[in-house]
């Protein structure tokens, strides 16, 4: 047991930070809500907070990168010139990953908290509280995922959330480390996420962005009543609920029912985030994709058919281990094809504990930026043209507010925009009338801009 000095906190106050994506932030929100429950008030800045919570990313460099600068940087809130800090707390992918080196290397942290062990923030922080920590260190193999009857407090716009229906992943994928970080895979039963999903909507969320590691292996744990056909039926009945949305989306597992399901639903939005990472199919094979290029066109290609007017989103990875110029020119031949509306463009990096970490054949750094300036250039020019089709179109737009750089313009997306990573839909006239967040209004589009749309209600 470590042995402390028992030091009461001054103050339930807590300055949260998380880091990563947006299943990491459901995370971050069911720690705020359990510390809620215990009398916890949320800071808004970090030196007015007893504890300082910082919910880390380690799945590239640059990630990694940016949780060590910001543990650092709210550790200086330790120092009684700077702050009132007395736990600082590591919780996430990083405290999972490389738990031991942070024990080590950061004496500064109070609490290493892994990513199946997160629902423990409260008696965790009682103990340290108490003096009564066994160890610093809290990383199990992560086993847990929240229910309905977690508390949450949802820190997004009051009008949408993310719904995380599973988590870890079974896949496997050689540059991945997120099976190592987040386990196999555990869904969540359909009556536990039609329950959240009521509690959400009753606080006003209009807007369900479904989300996990792959939302294509949602149930295959559970008994087969447990699947994505059967939760998006339960989740449409949901009357308050308007837009329902779908992310990491695997196109080996993507049926002709959910197809179905998403060109007749009025509340599934016609947008798909679908992950190919490649189009080669000697790079897709070292990656352990279970598809080749050509039955990825296929899907991309049948879906077009049958929601002519869905959005796509994919990530691609460029520089793969062994990628040639042939694999590479077959990649832009793909993207060429598909045509996806957005796409996340990764340049390969190392990651120690992946089989790809010892494959053979690095390419060049020189050869891998190369490539995703090249890369990029083809996209460009495909979301342009892609968004040129919307001009004259009148979409439902959801309001966000103001634009975040002048208030002359009102901002929101239209079902084919995601929170925070498409672009947005700019409503330079209202005719007059005032716009709320969360108000679900008609827009005829106007004009296009590099990334985003200009638009008028209606």
């Amino acid at each position: 047991m470590l042995t402390s000095e028992v030091q009461p906190l001054k103050n339930r106050t807590v300055y949260f930070t998380s880091l990563g994506c947006s299943k990491n932030l459901v995370d971050s929100q069911v720690m705020l809500g359990h510390m809620g429950l215990d009398g916890f008030e949320i800071a808004r800045m970090p030196e007015k907070a007893s504890v300082i919570i910082v919910n880390t990313c380690s799945f590239i460099d640059a990630a990694k990168q940016e949780s060590i600068d910001t543990i650092l940087e709210l550790a200086d809130y330790k120092d009684p010139e700077n702050g009132m800090c007395q736990a600082l707390v590591v919780t996430g992918c990083m405290a999972q990953r490389y738990s031991d080196q942070l024990e080590d290397e950061m004496p500064e942290v109070d609490l290493i908290i892994g990513t199946g062990e997160y629902n423990k923030i409260v008696k965790l922080l009682k103990a340290f509280e108490d003096g009564k920590l066994e160890s610093k260190s809290f990383v199990e193999i992560p086993k847990f995922i929240h229910t309905e009857f977690d508390p949450r407090l949802n820190t997004s716009p009051f009008y949408m959330a993310w719904l995380k229906i599973s988590e870890g992943c079974n896949r496997n994928c050689t540059f991945c480390i997120i099976p190592a970080l987040r386990g196999k895979l555990r869904s969540r039963k359909v009556e536990s996420l039609v329950e959240e999903a009521k509690q959400l909507s009753k606080t006003g969320v209009r807007e369900l962005n479904l989300i996990s590691q792959d939302l294509s292996d949602y149930g295959v744990d559970l008994e087969k009543e447990h699947n994505l056909f059967y939760l998006l039926s339960s989740l449409e009945e949901i009357e308050s609920i308007d837009w329902i949305r779908l992310f990491y989306f695997y196109p080996d597992e993507l049926t002709e029912e959910v197809m179905e399901k998403m060109k007749t639903s009025k509340k599934i939005c016609d947008y798909l985030d679908m992950p190919v990472q490649h189009f080669s199919n000697s790079v897709l094979k070292r990656m352990n994709r279970k598809i080749t290029g050509e039955e990825i066109l296929g899907k991309v290609l049948r879906l077009r058919e049958k929601i002519p007017q869905i959005v796509l989103r994919t990530s691609i990875i460029v520089g793969f281990p062994g990628e040639t110029e042939e694999d590479f020119l077959t990649l832009l031949e793909g993207v060429s094809t598909a045509e996806f509306n957005h796409l996340g463009i990764f340049r390969y990096s190392d990651e120690e504990g992946t089989p790809a970490f010892n494959l053979n054949d690095k390419v060049d750094q020189e050869i891998i930026d190369e490539r995703f300036d090249r890369l990029h250039n083809t996209q460009k020019e495909i979301s342009e043209k892609l968004n040129q089709k919307f001009v004259g179109r009148r979409l439902k737009v959801l309001v966000e507010g103001y634009h975040d750089d002048t208030d002359l313009l009102l901002q929101g997306r239209h079902f084919g925009q995601a929170p925070d990573i498409d672009g947005k839909v700019l409503i330079n006239d209202t005719d007059g009338k005032i716009l709320k967040q969360g108000d679900l209004v008609n827009i005829e589009i106007t004009e296009v801009l590099d990334y985003d749309l200009v638009g008028r209600l209606i």
